[in-house]
């Protein structure tokens, strides 16, 4: 028994590099045998160099050196603004909305329609609004991440069984401590993904608000690549905010499930 338990824990930590490792492989044959251009695709061993410029040089002795910080903070500071603002309002009216049908019936239309607009058409009205800088990118990445929180939390709070808050409410359980004892437990799974899809749009968006020509961030240093030519940089760019943004995908779920029961049950 305890041999299969070791195999099957072996497996799971062995499959999410499988993907990865056989992608590399093959990035290294392609760029070996120039079927794509290396101007178009730098090889692998291009771009760990560019990589480690980046990261660990010391600043000023090329354009991009040592800048991966600084860049990285002003990236997160802007993604965490505008997702503390979504998840502020999109998760107590997305509750509301699924437990209450008249606030469903007020909200739904309104939030639908703008749903439905395209998010980067909101990118030439926010730098009317709010300028280039941290205000347009924040308002970006709050508007994109509100929609995702918003409906998986209304579907969650929906879905819970009337009877067990009236078996709460025969037991004397307050409103309030039945929410946070009832409804958020019932909801934690849809209100989990409708976090971390907002999360992982909101990274999304912090790309497109810093490619209007703030002068630092992640999404800022691969605008400038682009317009120097420089590939390596901007694949740089691209890796450095997919393990950026998987760790603060790891840090959510860290923060749900110490300060929730209902999500320490979850995998």
């Amino acid at each position: 028994m305890d041999r299969k338990d070791d195999t099957k824990k072996m497996t799971r930590n062995i499959l999410p590099w499988i993907l990865p490792v056989a992608l590399i492989v093959i990035w290294f044959f392609v760029s070996r045998t120039d079927i794509i251009p290396g101007y178009l695709l730098p090889d692998p061993i291009r771009i760990l160099k560019t990589a480690s410029l980046y990261i660990f040089s010391e600043p000023g002795s090329s354009p991009y050196a040592g800048r991966f910080i600084h860049d990285a903070a002003a990236s997160m500071i802007r993604v965490s603004l505008g997702f503390l603002i979504a998840t502020l309002l999109g998760l107590p009216l997305g509750i509301l909305s699924g437990r209450v049908a008249e606030v469903n019936s007020f909200f739904n239309t309104f939030i639908n329609g703008l749903r439905a607009i395209p998010g980067i058409t909101w990118l030439p009205l926010a730098m009317v609004w709010f300028g280039i800088g941290v205000r347009t990118t924040v308002f970006l990445v709050a508007m994109a991440a509100f929609f995702p929180i918003y409906l998986n939390a209304a579907a969650g709070a929906r879905q819970i069984n009337p009877l067990l808050l009236r078996a709460g409410a025969m037991m004397g359980v307050g409103r309030v401590r039945g929410s946070y004892a009832v409804l958020l437990p019932g909801a934690m799974p849809h209100i989990m993904t409708g976090l971390r899809l907002g999360l992982g749009i909101s990274w999304a968006y912090l790309v497109l608000g810093e490619l209007t020509g703030v002068p630092n961030g992640l999404g800022a240093v691969i605008m400038d690549a682009r317009m120097i030519g420089q590939i390596d940089m901007i694949i740089v760019g691209m890796i450095l905010i997919a393990i950026v943004g998987k760790l603060s995908d790891a840090f959510l779920i860290a923060v749900l499930k110490i300060s929730f029961k209902s999500a320490r049950r979850m995998p």
